[in-house]
């Protein structure tokens, strides 16, 4: 009798001791860091449990939920979205959201992560509804500003906070890839073009500019070259004007102490005439107007002691050279003694071709020249010799008239400075 109710009681003891440690076991509970934990009492929400160790009353509280504090991502299948224009795009979106608070994600919502899913998408054909296709291309960012901005408010109640919202993929139509493949094509050749333009056009501006510069500088340094060329050459006529007048003044020093006559004088004149006639332009003969007077001297020389024959060129310059020397009248003192022949001998010996080597020599007064207007020849004045000769032959002396020849007053007898 003892004996059974020892092991009676033994027994009581084990089961009283079983039941303490399974209660015992009911009431711990160790949440992980980032969940927390929902605990009901008698079916009524209680408390929340945080991370660690937790004790529960026994029987009457239990964790009834525990809840994913951590920031989640929730990728969603392709959804088909009509685009304004009428067109299928597929878009695959990705939710970024965390929850705040773990009593309403469970009591206020039955599901939130498929509440999150269909809220995307139905936010989703209402945002790219209202766009064409190429808008909805390029305007990513606008898109997940406004799903996220509608998402946020909607599942805020809900405990849940929406971070970020962003499209994956928009794969329009294959009949409408291609289009689009030669229309970006197209546009990125544009593109190219304006570029290329647009630095051809920047190195052309470049290239003008150094041009411009570069001429302008050279025309400066021509026109300082030039300047400086002028004052020399001024410089240079001075100094030559100098000499020139300081030369004329020793001739006419020299000439003055020397008393020449006006024969003398001729005579010069005579020997100076073949140097004139001399290079390519010796058709023309410059003599200067004093001339006039050495002839006459000449001509004094000739017929002195002879009988006085008016000697007379009939051919004079044109109107616009002014007076010839040939137009004068000389009156000899004789041409008894004087035929052609010697004078035309004396201007042989003095070095002038009466023939005018095969061409007439042009005899210019003063020191114009003219190209166009013929002169007046020694053959012409030969021949008012030989006409004067046949006019008067035998005549007895005349007294010498005196010439009036419209000239200036007599310049000094020096050849012309060429």
């Amino acid at each position: 009798m003892d004996f059974f109710g020892l092991g009676l009681a033994v027994i009581i003891v084990a089961i009283v001791l079983i039941v303490v440690i399974v209660i015992i076991a009911r009431s711990i509970r160790i949440v992980k860091q980032g969940f927390t934990g929902i605990v009901e009492r008698l079916g009524r929400f209680h408390r929340v449990l945080g991370p660690g160790l937790n004790i529960l009353v026994p029987v009457i509280d239990r964790l009834a939920y525990s809840v994913d504090m951590r920031e989640q991502v929730r990728t969603f299948p392709p959804l088909s979205v009509i685009t304004e224009d009428n067109l299928n795009v597929a878009m695959d979106t990705v939710v970024y959201f965390q929850v705040n608070d773990p009593r309403s994600a469970t009591y206020e919502i039955a599901d939130y992560l498929s509440a999150v899913e269909q809220l995307t998408a139905t936010t989703l054909r209402n945002v790219v509804g209202s766009m064409n296709l190429e808008e909805a291309l390029t305007s990513r960012d606008v898109i997940n500003s406004q799903l996220r901005a509608v998402l946020d408010q909607a599942t805020g109640k809900w405990g849940i906070k929406v971070t970020r919202v962003e499209l994956k993929s928009i794969d329009p139509p294959q009949s409408i890839l291609e289009p689009m493949e030669k229309q970006m094509r197209a546009e990125r050749e544009r593109r190219a073009s304006i570029l290329t333009a647009e630095g051809l056009k920047q190195s052309q501006i470049l290239e003008a500019e150094g041009q411009r510069q570069s001429t302008i500088l050279r025309a400066e340094g021509d026109a300082k070259s030039q300047v400086l060329r002028a004052k020399g050459d001024a410089e240079a006529q001075v100094v030559l004007a100098k000499g020139e007048s300081e030369a004329i003044e020793r001739v006419f020093a020299a000439i003055h102490a020397g008393d020449a006559d006006n024969k003398l004088l001729a005579y010069q004149y005579l020997q100076t005439l073949p140097k004139l006639a001399e290079g390519d332009a010796n058709k023309l003969w410059i003599i200067p107007s004093e001339l006039t007077d050495a002839l006459q001297e000449i001509g004094k020389g000739f017929f002195e002691g002879k009988a006085e024959v008016p000697f007379k060129a009939t051919k004079s310059f044109s109107d616009n050279q002014g007076p010839s020397i040939l137009d004068e009248t000389f009156e000899p003192d004789s041409v008894s003694d004087v035929s052609v022949p010697s004078i035309a001998e004396t201007l042989q010996d003095s070095g002038i071709d009466p023939k005018g080597a095969g061409e007439t020599p042009t005899i210019s007064s003063g020191t114009s020249i003219a190209d166009e207007t013929p002169g007046v020849g020694l053959e012409d004045a030969l021949d008012s010799v030989r006409e004067a000769e046949q006019e008067v032959p035998g005549t007895a002396p005349q007294p010498p008239s005196t010439p009036q020849p419209p000239y200036p007053p007599q310049q000094p007898p020096y050849p012309p400075q060429q």
